[in-house]
């Protein structure tokens, strides 16, 4: 079982200002009756099942400034990707969004589902593997008019192993303080195969998918750019070691994975093991006390599966 989990400190729907619990209710046309609040994530705002006085429901995400100054543009961004995606996506439907400068709501359809097990349980992880192929392919060619290109979205996180070459931690990894040069231009090499033609969420682990049933939904799109159609596989199956599963299976004869160089799936491997290295050391920002260990959590089993894959002595 991983050390830690996704998790952070919520904002209540009770601790929201009166004028952004005001605003989200005009967008849902009744006032709101009853809220559960949601755990996981790492957004410090309000994640919420609401219920209203005309019997409505709706999911309700909420966050300012006060709470950290970055997270309003992060809930703005996914505004603009999920009011873009088509109907059929298995994607909550957002019906609209509050914005004071300050503050920033998102108001979803409610899903009747829940967050897979955690550690993944083997049927759900296959349910939402074969649920993720599905995704890539609807997404292709992507939806969204004009979204951030893969080569610029993820320049900075593979070429964090360069960072760290140029001044190496004193509690690196003994391996990878050996190889970080080769890690480092390994990583750096993904830059060249990670563009696409597809709508890629790339941030999929547990906590943001939803099962009802056999059919999988998947939520939390801020970081979605337009990229390789095996990218959100591979982000997947790198939760999945996280949580103490093999990956290796789940690559031989898969759909969107099958197929690819596997010195290039390594390549974006390494890539996501220097960020997390890299970004676990900084201090907390505002709001999110425990993602910097859940990061560190991260580098280690991806690391792992960097090195198996790799045979580096």
């Amino acid at each position: 079982m991983p050390p830690v989990t996704a998790s952070g400190v919520r904002a209540t729907w009770e601790s929201l200002p009166a004028a952004v619990r005001a605003g989200v209710e005009d967008l849902l046309g009744s006032p709101v009756v009853a809220a559960v609040n949601q755990s996981g994530g790492f957004s410090p705002g309000l994640a919420a099942r609401v219920r209203c006085a005309d019997g409505g429901r709706a999911f309700v995400k909420a966050v300012g400034t006060p709470l950290n100054p970055e997270s309003p543009g992060i809930h703005r961004r996914e505004a603009d990707v999920t009011a873009a995606l088509p109907a059929t996506a298995p994607v909550p439907r957002l019906r609209g969004s509050y914005d004071d400068g300050d503050w920033v709501a998102l108001v979803f359809d409610e899903v009747d589902g829940r967050m897979p097990h955690e550690p993944w349980r083997p049927d759900e992880l296959r349910l939402v593997v074969d649920g993720v192929t599905k995704l890539s392919r609807s997404l292709t060619p992507c939806p969204v008019p004009s979204p951030r290109l893969a080569r610029d979205e993820l320049r900075e996180p593979m070429l964090c192993y360069r960072s760290l070459a140029a001044d190496p931690p004193a509690d690196l990894d003994p391996w990878e303080r050996r190889h970080l040069n080769r890690l480092a231009d390994l990583a750096a090499s993904a830059l060249d195969v990670v563009d696409g033609d597809t709508l890629v969420h790339y941030d999929l682990r547990a906590d943001n998918v939803l099962l009802d049933g056999s059919r999988v939904w998947f939520v939390d799109w801020p970081w979605a750019f337009r990229g390789a159609v095996w990218i959100d596989s591979l982000m997947l199956l790198k939760n999945a070691a996280f949580h103490g599963h093999d990956p290796e299976p789940y690559l031989d004869g898969h759909p969107l994975l099958g197929g690819v160089d596997p010195w290039h799936v390594t390549a974006a491997l390494a890539g996501l093991a220097g960020f997390f290295g890299a970004n676990g050391r900084r201090p907390a920002p505002p709001g999110l006390p425990t993602i910097r260990e859940f990061q560190l959590a991260q580098h280690a089993t991806t690391l792992a599966w960097v090195r198996r894959r790799t045979g580096w002595a």
